[in-house]
């Protein structure tokens, strides 16, 4: 077998090895003291240009997840008016 070879497969996992232990490690990590109940909210997200972000989606899918609690509220019934 080539020795650049079996030195690649080494590397990748040790890599592999690497990225696993700090994963486990980072899991444990406590929040610092102050920050247990940090919640980012609308205003928070409100200049950032990041719309691949899970934060801002996850924020994006509860603000229209309230405007249809408010319109089914407003309505009063749950039927979709198909004339509209």
């Amino acid at each position: 077998m080539n020795p650049y070879l079996i030195l690649g497969i080494l590397l990748i996992i040790l890599l592999i090895i690497v990225f696993f232990v700090t994963y486990f490690l980072n899991k444990r990590t406590k929040a610092p003291e102050g920050c247990e109940d940090l919640r980012i909210g609308e205003e928070g997200c409100g200049g950032c240009k990041n719309y691949s972000c899970s934060i801002k989606k996850r924020l994006d899918i509860k603000k229209i997840e309230e405007d249809i609690d408010k319109d089914i509220k407003h309505t009063g019934n749950m039927s979709i008016d198909e004339n509209k």
